[in-house]
């Protein structure tokens, strides 16, 4: 009865508009801020793990799983329903949304009580368009009032409003609307803005919703996070209580990327206190994805009711420090490589602002220890790896162990592809080190290296140092030797030094890195897609053999075409790619046709879906395409592979950025001494 009295109180204020009754209009909504979302928003959303696979047992389940699992404690309360949860048609009497009848039989109310018993908060999903983007349900446009009363009443408590079949009306004429809509409701609801970034939102959002978009659609993929990362961090001005910039949700435990990969975009997205909002289903989730996501030293940061954005302090190449101040005084620092190598990445304690004072605490919020530090905060990062600190003044930090910066140098062969890779029965020196940047003295300091069974390992150094002053550094390094008979294929290399503090407490540091041992090209002329890489990185999805790039999943492409001419033969890739195969130093040459594959964005703009095509021999590049986009005909590249040891062939972005940049290695064939 509540419900119907709702729609007909709707129905006869749109008739009051029309002008058959004089009944009066209500006044327009209040805008934002409203105390809401003072903190970025967590919890759970199952676009990125299931699409239009969704149903309540999900959701039931992932409500339970918030509890059981610790994550409700850790500040997750948002459990959001994306597309697909309604009927394509609305209901012809009320002209309100209709639950799906198999996806949600019990319908919405009932699934918001059952998570709201929990102490938790449910979300819902529509878009500001006639339909949905998956085309699958009816949009909100047109129809503002009647779905956020809809919402209020079966108890929704947080809105994500999409951006397709838009109708070409502009965006700061559709968000308010349904800004107003919700606000006519009375029900607290957060309004999350989802324009993809579009119409810059950040200028003008806070007084629409309290979260936008600053971005396209994340994949689960390094280069597409990479991408999300660079678009959102520029953007720290705009950010804070109440209004917050979204690179999009996380991606944390769906297999794309590795286990580092998705901890350092968990501790970016904390750093730029984006709503963190898991995207994986929990229900299959691993006790590393859990670690990730329950990291509550991590959660902290993001959480900061300062509610500042990290700025970026410093970036050298691919090498970046984030600096983001929080409500108690202290600074997080974040050290991040985006570089496939090693790296050493530090500041200070003048470059970040931060008075003078003898020492400093120093929390490692990811091996959860407390150090001191003199003022250096610096460590080697590994290829794609996070480091976060939290810094602070304590007049105590004379009872904390010194901190240290720990690396491992390994020979880096990939040339832009993440993994050392060594061939079989070659020699290599494992390089280790560790500083002491506290203000007290490390105390025996011993460092220990393993390789895989059978390897032979040889140190050629003493293997620490009783006393290890502040500043000093302490180095050995060894000789390792995979047997000629190695079998191609991955291999884990581990690393630690021990020391103790002057107070005896036990610093134990670690390090492991994979390490490839690739099969060389076969002798002869070889079409490249049927030759076995050493390691490939590809921007979206695998890299397809014989067809175009498709999407997430393996062997989803379509015959390779390149502006209208098809090709048998080849590889399909996505921006940004890198392939790297051995060539053991007897190949002569690669030749190739390269150009934007025809499954490509259906835009006609030739600015988007571009890309550059290159030809590595070792570290020298031998051939480029230049800017191709898909209106051109393929190029024809022939790279000039003389005795090099390794062949790299890379797909990068145009700048457009990466999205829809499929690019096609057609015909590629490999000339190789017999």
């Amino acid at each position: 009865m509540r419900a119907l009295i709702s729609a007909l109180s709707l129905l006869l204020g749109t008739v009051a508009a029309a002008g058959v009754s004089t009944v009066a209009a209500p006044p327009p909504a209040a805008a934002l801020p409203d105390g809401q979302a003072l903190t970025p928003p967590m919890g759970f959303n199952n676009w990125n793990a299931t699409g239009c696979a969704i149903n309540e047992t999900l959701i039931r389940d992932t409500a339970d799983l918030f509890v059981s699992t610790g994550l409700k404690d850790a500040g997750y309360k948002y459990v959001n329903i994306d597309d697909c949860w309604a009927e394509l048609d609305r209901d012809p009497v009320t002209g309100r949304y209709v639950p799906h009848h198999e996806r949600f039989p019990s319908g919405i109310e009932a699934l918001a009580d059952y998570v709201h018993a929990r102490g938790l908060k449910l979300g819902i999903y529509t878009s500001a368009g006639t339909q949905t983007c998956a085309r699958t349900m009816p949009g909100s446009l047109g129809h503002e009032d009647i779905d956020a009363q809809t919402f209020a009443e079966w108890g929704v408590d947080y809105l994500k409003y999409d951006n397709c079949h838009n109708q070409n009306v502009p965006a700061l004429e559709r968000y308010p609307r349904m800004r107003d809509a919700l606000k006519k409701t009375g029900r607290p609801i957060v309004y999350s803005i989802c324009e993809w970034g579009q119409n810059r939102p950040w200028e003008w959002g806070a007084d629409v919703g309290h979260l936008w978009r600053t971005t396209g659609d994340i994949n689960d993929s390094w280069a597409s996070m990479l991408s999300l990362f660079k678009s959102n961090v520029v953007l720290a001005p705009f950010a804070g209580p109440g209004h917050w910039n979204d690179p999009d949700m996380l991606e944390v435990g769906n297999g794309g990327m590795t286990e580092r990969e998705y901890r350092s975009h968990f501790s970016l997205w904390a750093s730029m206190a984006a709503p963190l909002l898991i995207g994986t289903d929990l229900r299959r989730a691993t006790p590393q994805t859990l670690e990730i996501l329950g990291n509550r030293d991590v959660i902290a940061v993001d959480q900061d009711p300062l509610g500042a954005q990290a700025t970026v302090l410093r970036n050298d190449n691919g090498r970046w420090i984030l600096k983001k101040p929080l409500a108690n005084g202290d600074i997080a620092v974040t050290l991040f490589n985006e570089t496939e190598s090693s790296a050493t990445i530090g500041t200070s304690a003048a470059e970040l602002g931060l008075p003078q004072g003898p020492a400093y605490v120093l929390r490692d919020l990811w091996e959860h220890r407390t150090f001191e530090s003199a003022g250096t905060f610096a460590t080697t990062v590994p290829a794609h790896g996070t480091v976060m600190y939290r810094v602070s003044r304590g007049a105590d930090w004379w009872r904390q162990p010194p901190a240290s910066g720990f690396g491992v140098d390994l020979p880096s062969a990939g040339f832009g592809v993440p993994g050392s890779v060594v061939p079989a029965g070659k020699p290599f020196t494992a390089s280790l080190s560790v500083a002491n940047h506290g203000r007290l003295p490390m105390l025996e300091a011993r460092f220990q290296f393993t390789a895989p069974d059978g390897w032979a390992v040889r140190r050629l150094d003493p293997n620490g140092r009783r006393l290890v002053r502040a500043g000093e550094t302490v180095s050995t390094r060894y000789e390792v030797i995979p047997p000629a008979a190695t079998p191609v294929g991955p291999y884990q290399l581990a690393a630690t030094v021990t020391y103790h503090s002057i107070f005896d407490d036990e610093v134990h540091r670690s390090w492991s890195e994979e390490l490839i041992v690739p099969e060389p090209v076969p002798a002869g002329v070889s079409e490249l897609s049927a030759v076995h890489w050493a390691k490939a990185a590809n921007g979206f999805g695998p890299v397809e053999l014989d067809m175009s790039n498709g999407g997430i999943r393996p062997g989803d492409g379509r015959p390779l075409t390149i502006n209208g001419r098809g090709y048998a033969k080849g590889l399909g890739t996505h921006a940004e790619a890198s392939i790297l195969y051995y060539l053991a130093g007897r190949c002569s040459s690669l030749s190739v046709d390269v150009g934007i594959d025809d499954e490509r964005d259906p835009r006609p703009d030739p600015t988007q879906s571009t890309a550059i095509f290159e030809i590595w021999a070792d570290g020298v590049k031998v051939a480029d395409s230049g800017l191709r986009t898909w209106q051109d005909d393929a190029v024809h590249l022939d790279g000039n592979l003389t005795g090099a040891s390794f062949l790299r062939i890379v797909t990068n972005g145009g700048p457009d950025g990466f999205r829809w940049d499929r690019g096609d290695w057609a015909d590629p064939v490999l000339t190789c001494t017999i």
